[in-house]
């Protein structure tokens, strides 16, 4: 089945993306630019950065934007993914949703008015499985921090073998499910080639709260 797959930069859109296209023809990826940076749909820090991480899996990408006003929201998802549905025939749609019911019935809902079928790899998961393997697989880094207990040097930072014991040391969700902190995937089985960060900046509003903005970066080959 070809399938279509949202993608945010972050962690969860691509991981769900790595795992429906094992077993489905990943035809495209779809990423909505919203100008809301508190979008109760839409990740946004460095989301200007999923038209390299296109170009490193050489997979067609609809950018989209929007205001980011909720629900209204809703209507430009539905216009990029159905430009999606006729551009390149797809027949299913894949999101990177774990526990968020506002996100997966308005996914849901979405895709059952088009005719395509809803695909969510990571629903429900066990979490620590499913770090466990993403942590063996892509190389990701932190991008954006909201919580007690986390700090600006975390900004930047690889999520590596250890994260999930200091996560749970600070009694911060591991897979950032709440907003906790934001995530970039620099490399991952998808990619044919992988994205290199050759300037930042670190944003920070207090102790816990911050973002690593990138600046510049570039596709390279993989060691």
């Amino acid at each position: 089945m070809k399938i279509g797959a949202l993608i945010s930069g972050g962690k969860d859109s691509l991981f769900a993306a790595y795992k429906a296209s094992k077993e489905h023809d990943l035809a495209c990826l779809i990423s909505i630019k919203s100008k809301n940076p508190e979008s109760y749909m839409f990740h946004t820090p460095n989301i200007h950065l999923v038209e390299l991480q296109a170009k490193a899996m050489d997979i067609p990408l609809i950018l989209w934007e929007t205001e980011g006003v909720k629900e209204e929201e809703l209507n430009d998802l539905k216009q990029a993914i159905e430009i999606a549905k006729e551009k390149y025939r797809i027949e299913g749609l894949v999101s990177g949703a774990i526990k968020s019911n506002y996100q997966k019935e308005r996914v849901d809902r979405i895709c059952k008015e088009l005719g395509l079928k809803s695909i969510a790899p990571l629903w429900q998961t066990n979490e620590k499985m499913y770090l466990t393997e993403l942590i063996k697989n892509f190389h990701v880094i932190i991008t954006a921090i909201a919580a007690d207990g986390l700090n600006k040097e975390m900004l930047g930072q690889r999520i590596g073998i250890t994260f999930w014991d200091r996560m749970q040391s600070l009694n911060v969700s591991p897979i950032g499910e709440g907003g906790e902190f934001e995530s970039f995937v620099l490399e991952c089985p998808l990619f044919k080639k992988k994205i290199k960060i050759e300037e930042f900046e670190i944003v920070t509003e207090n102790e816990h709260i911050g973002q690593y903005l990138v600046k510049k970066a570039k596709i390279v080959q993989k060691d």
